[in-house]
């Protein structure tokens, strides 16, 4: 049935989502640079000055718990709305189960500041797209949106955080559409989330003049039927790895929120402990931070072959015991440094196989993997486009309905043989499995 469109509406209805999208956009790319530079500023301060700052990090962790406990929840119609979930506050507020907090922005940045300054192991993008769906919040309190356009503006808000966090806006604008439901893309938002994104990012690099690391890939092999090959047998080398780290890392956060009754202050203290003790018992600081020195090295010179496991354990164990930080970044490390290792062994050219490593973990890591082939095309300027793609699609099947963050909900299974159904989230897969595993089934 034909049905008129309205175009006074349409046209109406565009201006305001390119108005609420560029609002979300300006704001965010203006605190993302704040981030970014205050991040690097901190960083650099511990790694290169006062490498000492590490053995405070235990006290830091105490600090961030206070924070979080006395600023960061709020009850809601009897449901308590927490601000350390982090990332699923997010999720769980574009799926319309929760609500996203205002405070949750400037909680965020200064716990990340705190956690980056002592030496945790952490990334960026976390606080940035959390930021970004605080100020979609305040946006949509200030302009009284209804619920489903809401959930719009949220994912605006991730669109935002993420293209100004990498320098890549178009990554941002699927993100944001992709990060909420695994194997659903929500098109809806696409203008507001194009829009946020593009104005994030040209604030952050265009009007503060931040600049985003360069990786480059070295060579890219010829094509050959062993090549391809190898590069699915390496993809699916790489989703284990993020498999390892999404198990580990939730197993750690369960099993100190068990030991200490979710006593935030006391699992990051111990949590700050046992950094300290890794980091003296490895020598290094490569390890804590974002390690963005071990990153850049990966593609260009052999790092240490077990870099990558290092890093998995450090980042499992920072966020694990309740600091905050973004886990994209640890990701790209840990796939990045893997492929570094392998190169030898797999007769691939070093930066080549440590890009793929990058986008693989990352693919595989945060079930977006349309989000991460965009983003090799943005981060290696189109190169090997082939083997990008298939890396996103075979680590993220094989990862399985593994995730960083547990309120993502299964819109469609990524495949039958996984028997799940839709709508299942998965920290409910995971508990079903528990379950069955307890019962020897």
């Amino acid at each position: 049935m034909y049905t008129k469109i309205n175009y006074k509406t349409l046209f109406s209805l565009l201006g305001q989502w390119i108005l609420w999208g560029s609002i979300i956009g300006i704001f965010i790319g203006s605190t993302t640079a704040l981030l970014l530079e205050t991040n690097d500023f901190l960083g650099e301060l511990r790694e290169e000055k006062h490498n000492w700052l590490i053995f405070f990090l235990p006290l830091a962790g105490i600090l961030v718990g206070y924070i979080y406990m006395k600023l960061g929840k709020v009850s809601i119609n009897d449901t308590i709305h927490d601000s350390a979930a982090l990332n699923n506050l997010v999720i769980d507020s574009v799926n319309g189960e929760k609500k996203m907090l205002r405070r949750t922005g400037p909680i965020v940045y200064v716990a990340t500041f705190i956690t980056v300054l002592f030496g945790g192991s952490t990334g960026r993008e976390g606080a940035a797209v959390q930021m970004g769906a605080s100020v979609a919040q305040t946006v949509n309190n200030y302009f009284k949106i209804n619920i489903l356009d809401n959930k719009i503006l949220l994912m605006s808000g991730i669109s935002a955080g993420f293209g100004a966090a990498f320098g890549t806006p178009i990554t941002g604008t699927i993100f944001g559409m992709e990060m909420a439901a695994l194997g659903k893309i929500r098109f809806e938002a696409v203008v507001p989330c194009l829009v946020a994104s593009f104005v994030g990012h040209y604030m952050t690099t265009a009007a503060w003049g931040v600049k985003h690391e360069t990786l480059l890939i070295q060579t890219v092999p010829e094509a050959s039927l062993l090549l391809f090959a190898k590069v699915i047998f390496v993809a699916v080398i790489f989703s284990l790895l993020t498999i390892t780290y999404c198990q580990l890392r939730h197993g750690i956060q369960s099993l100190t929120e068990k030991l200490f009754n979710k006593n935030h202050m006391k699992r990051a203290f111990v949590g700050g402990l046992i950094i300290v003790g890794l980091t003296l018992l490895v020598g290094s600081q490569d390890y804590n931070g974002r390690g963005l020195h071990v990153l850049e090295q990966s593609f260009i010179e052999e790092v240490h072959p077990f870099a990558f496991l290092a890093k998995l354990v450090f980042t499992a164990v920072t966020l694990g015991t309740g600091f905050v930080g973004g886990e994209a970044i640890p990701l790209f490390f840990m796939g990045a440094t893997l492929g570094n290792a392998l190169h030898t062994y797999i007769g691939l050219p070093l930066s080549f196989l440590a890009a793929l490593g990058l986008i693989a973990a990352f693919s595989g890591g945060t079930n977006t993997p349309i989000a991460a082939f965009l983003l090799s095309m943005e981060m290696f300027n189109g190169e090997a486009l082939q083997y990008f793609f298939i890396v996103c699609i075979v680590s993220y099947i094989f990862a399985g309905h593994h995730g960083l963050w547990p309120s993502q909900k299964i819109h469609e299974p990524k495949s039958r043989l996984y028997n799940t159904l839709s709508g299942e989230t998965i920290e409910n897969i995971e508990k079903k499995k528990k379950i069955k595993h307890k019962k020897g089934l």
